[in-house]
Formats: structure tokens, sequence, C-alpha cells
């Protein structure tokens, strides 16, 4: 039984049978020089009744009509509609109720939102990856049909393709691994091992090693350190080493200068220690700036190159960075260079009261 019927019930069982009673009643036990009394009384419950149904249709309205709003929002969520909105104009117990689903459409719109990007960018990653899997197997299978032909007829010749064999398989294989670490930071599935290091100390080694390798590629390296001899940081060496190389790799990687230079800045700014990582590459576009640490976006120009690359290195890095608790963030000039810095939040002893 609908509400509207029960109210109706109710109205009609609480004023309309006592009134039909009561003027039953009047009639037959009244005196006959009773006539203003009776009137009175009818008067009495003329008023009574037309006060009862303003109270059944006041009742109705605060209860049945937010109801039957509920009941359309239901059917379009069941029908997978969720653009619409559900106004609440009361404070009571069914305005909460209107509160409340209206929390959980937006909250379902949002998970289907983020559920069509997700896809989206699954396939963006799945075209990338067929994309980036098949230059290196072209090349590679290229240089081994010129091997069985004979092509590699002199030692000198042999020994270059098996070189660009080798080189080749290990961009495969850097492609797989980011994939798979990717994959597993995403899910929460990386155990970080947080350790107080000092900051000097560890940033001075990660840019002895840079020093090193940049020098055998012919790119000029520079360090400069400002920070305080005791500040301490608290990271997972290996993951932050992690970062600090994806940057190094993707100046390297798009490094267009005959002499290419990348320098690295330590800084204290407050609570934190600031990392900054330059080169002098190519730049990156303004339109494309603010989208660099999204998942599986890659520019225009790193798309048409040979570069290769899944669009997912510099969200690992923000992704390890946010895990430290602090922020990244880039400033480029296309054609100058790109300049990425990021912070973490230094250790501070807390100290004991005696």
């Amino acid at each position: 039984m609908k509400l509207k019927t029960k109210l109706i019930l109710a109205f009609m069982t609480v004023m309309i049978l006592p009134t039909i009673f009561a003027i039953i009643a009047m009639y037959t036990f009244a005196p006959a020089g009773a006539g203003e009394v009776g009137e009175i009384q009818q008067l009495y419950l003329l008023v009574v009744f037309l006060t009862a149904a303003l109270l059944i249709y006041w009742i109705y309205r605060t209860v049945s009509v937010p109801l039957s709003r509920l009941q359309i929002a239901a059917r379009n969520i069941k029908e997978g509609n969720l653009d619409f909105e559900i106004k609440s104009e009361t404070d009571d117990e069914i305005g909460m109720l209107c509160r409340d689903f209206e929390e959980m459409r937006l909250r379902l719109k949002a998970n289907a939102e983020e559920k069509v990007s997700y896809d989206r960018e699954s396939k963006e990653l799945i075209s990338n990856i067929s994309h980036d899997l098949k230059t290196p197997i072209t090349a590679i299978k290229g240089y081994v049909e010129g091997i069985m032909d004979g092509v590699a007829d002199t030692p000198e010749k042999m020994d270059r393709y098996i070189k660009t064999i080798y080189n080749k398989a290990n961009e495969m294989d850097l492609l797989i691994n980011e994939l798979t670490l990717y994959s597993k930071i995403d899910t929460n599935r990386i155990p970080y091992n947080f350790t107080t290091i000092s900051a000097m100390q560890y940033f001075g080694d990660c840019a002895e090693d840079l020093s090193l390798e940049l020098e055998a590629k012919g790119v000029e390296f520079t360090y400069r350190n400002y920070v305080e001899v005791d500040s301490k940081v608290i990271v997972d060496p290996e993951q932050l080493r992690r970062v600090i190389n994806n940057i190094v790799t993707n100046s390297l990687k798009y490094m267009d200068k005959p002499k290419g230079t990348i320098f690295m800045n330590l800084k204290d700014v407050g609570d934190f220690i600031q990392v900054e990582l330059g080169d002098n590459g190519k730049g990156i576009a303004p339109k494309d700036l603010p989208y660099i640490f999204d998942r599986f976006y890659r520019t225009d120009a790193s798309r048409n190159s040979s570069k290769g690359g899944s669009g997912i290195g510099l969200s690992i890095v923000k992704k390890i960075v946010e895990e430290h608790g602090g922020k990244i963030w880039a400033t480029s000039e296309d054609g100058v260079g790109t300049t990425m810095y990021f912070v973490i939040r230094k250790y501070q002893e807390v100290p004991v009261d005696e």
C-alpha cells in the first residue's frame, strides 16, 4: 500500500469517523433549546476537520514528494544515468536522506569517470607498448637477418651488429622493468624501507655516481650543495635513487645539444630539502608541461621520435616522491632546457622535556 493511501485511510479513521459519530450523537441526544451550542460544536468540528486535512497534506508533501524524487533518482542510477542532482529542501530526516543519496551519486559518478579514464589510459598504454616494443624488435630482426644472410662479413661489422642487437634488447628489458615497477607502485605493493640518513652524504654519493656515468657519455655534470652538514632526511635510499636516475635518463633521452650539460643543486628550504635537476635539452612546450607527470602521457615530440618510452617514467617519479611526503614540479623553456624540482621533508628531532 502506498504512502498516500495509508495517509488517507489514517485521516478517515482518525477524523471523519469520529466526526460522523459526534454529529449523530449531537442530534440524537442534544436538548431542543441547544441550537447555538450545536452550531458551535459543528463549527468546532469543521475547524478540527480542516486542521487535520492540512496536517495530513503537509505530512504528505514533506514525505511523499522527496521519496518520489529519490525513487526517480534510484531509477536513473539503475539505468546508468548519473547526470542529475538531488536537492534537499529540509533539514529533517528526509532531507538528510536526500543529502546522503546525493553524496552517493557524486561518488558513483566520480568512480565511473575514474574507470573511464583508467580504461582510456590502459588502451593508450597498450598502444604505447605496441609501438615501443615494435621498434627494437624490428631492429633486432633486421640485424639478425643481416647476420644470417652474410651481410656482416667482417669481424668489425659483426661486432657492430651484435652490439646493436644487445642495446635494443636492453631497451626492451628497461621498458618491461619500468612497466612492472609502475604496476607494483600503483597497487602499493612496493615495500618502502625508510631510514634516517645525512642529506649531504646521500646526495653527494648520488652526484658522484652521476658524474662518472655522464662523463662516460660526454655530458658535463655539475653539483652544488647548499645544505648544512647535519641536515638529515627520512628516505628509502633505493627508491629515491630511482627518482634521480629516472629524471636524468629522461634528460639524456631528449638531449639535443652537441655539448649536453646536467646540473644538480641541493638546497635547504625550511622544513624541506629541495633537489633541483636541470639540463640544456630541447625543453618542454608550455602546453605539455602541466601533464608531464600524468601516467602514460607523452609529448607529441617524443611520440613522433625514435626515443620510445612508455610515458610512465615521470609518473613513477611523482608517485615515489609523494610516498616520501614531498612534491615534485618542473619549469621549462622550449629549446633551452628543463629543470625538475622535488622536495623531501627533513628529519627533525623532537626535544624531550626532562
